[in-house]
């Protein structure tokens, strides 16, 4: 029997799109329901073409009633489709914003674009982004008479564009925390919010105050909410198959894992499929230039053929900020290294440990970027085990 084959949606991010002109679709409304279920802020960190936008706007169309596309899908029967909400969006995902003013107009356009959507008034521009936005969330619940979804996508990424400029990083951030402050004043006017982005910024820095947020970056249960599993391949994708080594492609392309089931990059497999040639799709083309601009900038790190293990403490990730920032931290966030095992922590400090993971391929991605060149070729000594403490372990990523 010959397997039907569907459109492959390289690079859409639209729901509602790969719905109705038949693109294959993983289905993840079953893990959108347990959080809607479970809580109602969240936070998850998620490395650039991992479908962190497909799966907010699939969330959005969820919350907006929109019935007939979910037909088929694990939600579709557990669902009240005859409630509807005001869904609140903010993307900062495209183009690069330079200053802080240049942020401000952004905000101010968006806060106007979601003003009208949602059929409410405004103050005019001249008052703070963040005004507006409390405004803009208090009247969209009294005007729909149902408590507001918002969404927010790529929320570090105008601070990442700017590392490299601390200063207007600062400026960035800054501007930021005043926004989503907006959030946590507002939870009486708030049915689910739900932030994603690449870095994780210390509450401190960006989300002071936010304290009921719920980050489920590195969470088992939500370990597969972005990206593909093995199963998915086999089934969902299982026409794609033909004449491709199965082996090879978990070689090449499975691994990504924050503590529970181990996913494929989908740009990578997407590209796998159409272009049947293995190569590192996703570091070729999602590279972060941020990334590339801070690393030529360090006066030591190291490269992953060079590098042999990496210790480092747990708190580095947790206090990620412009003005401190560990090597590991924002390789481990933009996707180069992953976790591979956990163990028990016996004291308060957590170990991190970094290993280089197929080698060879990462001499053909990230030791050929500017970065790599840049470097001095020294990899910061491994140290010996912490006793009693708890050991994380990655791998280098290499596509």
């Amino acid at each position: 029997m010959t397997l039907q084959r569907k459109k492959l949606p390289i690079g859409i991010q639209t729901f509602a799109k790969i719905r109705e002109d038949d693109y294959y679709y993983v289905d993840k409304t079953a893990l959108a329901l347990k959080l809607i279920d479970t809580g109602t802020h969240y936070f998850l960190s998620r490395p650039r073409r991992f479908g962190k936008s497909l799966f907010l706007d699939t969330l959005a169309e969820l919350f907006e009633g929109n019935e007939s596309l979910f037909r088929g899908l694990q939600c579709h029967g557990q669902w009240d489709w005859a409630q509807r909400y005001p869904v609140i969006r903010l993307s900062f995902g495209a183009g690069r914003l330079s200053s802080a003013a240049g942020l401000h107009e952004h905000i101010q356009a968006s806060l106007d674009d979601n003003a009208v959507r949602l059929n409410v008034s405004l103050e005019p521009p001249t008052q703070s982004p963040h005004l507006r936005f409390r405004q803009l969330i208090q009247q969209a619940h009294a005007q729909h008479g149902q408590r507001v979804v918002v969404l927010v996508d790529e929320y570090d990424k105008p601070i990442l564009d700017n590392l490299t400029e601390p200063a207007i990083a600062r400026q960035m951030r800054d501007g930021l925390r005043d926004l989503y402050s907006v959030i946590k004043d507002n939870d009486a006017h708030i049915r689910f919010a739900f932030l994603t982005g690449v870095s994780k910024f210390s509450k401190v820095s960006i989300f002071s105050g936010l304290n009921n947020l719920n980050d489920i970056t590195i969470d088992a249960s939500y370990s597969a909410i972005c990206g593909y599993t093995d199963a998915d391949v086999d089934t969902v994708f299982a026409p794609e198959l033909m004449d491709l080594d199965r082996e090879e492609i978990r070689a090449w392309y499975n691994g990504y894992n924050w503590t529970g089931t181990s996913v494929y990059n989908p740009f990578d497999l997407l590209l796998l499929f159409d272009k049947r040639e293995f190569r590192p799709w996703w570091f070729e083309t999602g590279t972060p230039t941020f990334l590339v601009d801070w690393l030529t900038r360090q006066p030591a790190t190291f490269t992953p053929a060079s590098a042999q293990s990496w210790r480092s403490d747990l708190d580095c990730y947790r206090a990620f900020d412009v003005d401190h920032i560990a090597t590991e931290a924002l390789l481990w966030q933009t996707g180069y290294l992953t976790i591979a095992s956990t163990a028990p922590a016996a004291g308060a400090r957590t170990e991190v440990h970094a290993e280089p993971a197929q080698p060879a391929k990462c001499s053909a991605s990230l030791n050929d970027s500017p970065a790599a060149a840049a470097c001095s070729g020294d990899s910061h000594p491994a140290s010996g085990g912490i006793s009693g403490q708890a050991v994380l372990t990655c791998c280098w990523r290499t596509t």
